[in-house]
Parts: structure tokens; sequence; C-alpha cells
């Protein structure tokens, strides 16, 4: 007996992915690791309480930090998320909201 599956592109998941440029090289300073971690902690609670997906973590090196976050829809997950993520202070910053194959850049 055969699973039925979706329609193409019904069933992929979007994605929201924030980067941001600390201080210094490496995983940067300890204060801007608990902000990014609170910060975190703040999307997990908006996405929530919207219904419009997950925050799944984050990666420090390089200098850089970045927090991923996993729904439906890019847009819809993007809007509930930007206001946190244009509130923290590291620059510069972007986000690239994936559908699918297709990307697009915001910069913060």
């Amino acid at each position: 007996m055969e699973t039925p599956t979706a329609p193409d592109g019904a069933d992929e998941e979007h994605a929201v992915i924030a980067h941001f440029r600390l201080a210094r090289d490496g995983f940067g300073d300890a204060d801007q690791r608990e902000q990014i971690y609170e910060a975190e902690q703040a999307m997990q609670a908006e996405t929530e309480q919207a219904g419009v997906g997950e925050v799944d973590g984050n990666e420090f090196g390089g200098g850089e930090a970045v927090v991923y976050a996993y729904g439906p829809d890019a847009d819809a997950l993007f809007k509930v998320l930007e206001p946190t993520l244009r509130s923290l202070p590291f620059r510069p910053a972007h986000v690239l909201l994936r559908r699918g194959d297709a990307e697009t850049r915001v910069d913060l």
C-alpha cells in the first residue's frame, strides 16, 4: 500500500536564518552570546504564540552568530521574528528567507 504524498512544494518547510557579526573573531564575547540566547528564547515564545513555526537553535563561530527558525511560511515567520531580530545591536546583520529553492536576503 502506497502512502499518498502531497503535491510538490505543499509540505516544504521554509526557513528564516539570521546572521549577526560579533565584535571579535571566534565565538564573540560572553555578553553577546547571552543577548543572542535571550533573543532566541523570546523569539521561540513569539513563534509558539503566533503558531508560525519554531526557533531551532544557533551557531557561534568565525566572529558570527547565526539563529535558525523554521515553519511553513518564511514571510509569516519573519514578520513575527523581525522586531526582535532588529532589536539586536550586532551589525552588519542580515536574514535569509528560504522558501523551498528560492532565497531572499533582508539586511537588518
